[in-house]
């Protein structure tokens, strides 16, 4: 019978359960996309934020007389 393993979440090489990646290189490169994910994330979040303003500014510039 095969030994309880998973597998490594970047590269799929099996590895014990008690580990989280199979190497330091795959670590390393789930912490980069990790850093890559939240710098996306939060210029989506500013670029609809300023969507969000600029939109309210068009919608009340006839409303303030601008």
């Amino acid at each position: 019978m095969i030994e309880q393993h998973k597998h490594c979440p970047m590269c799929g090489t099996p590895m014990p359960m008690s580990e989280k990646f199979c190497s330091p290189n795959c670590e390393q490169l789930a912490v980069a996309n990790q850093q890559k994910v939240k710098k996306t994330r939060r210029f989506l979040y500013v670029l609809f934020a300023v969507f969000i303003l600029v939109w309210l500014f068009f919608m009340l510039k006839g409303q303030l007389k601008f």
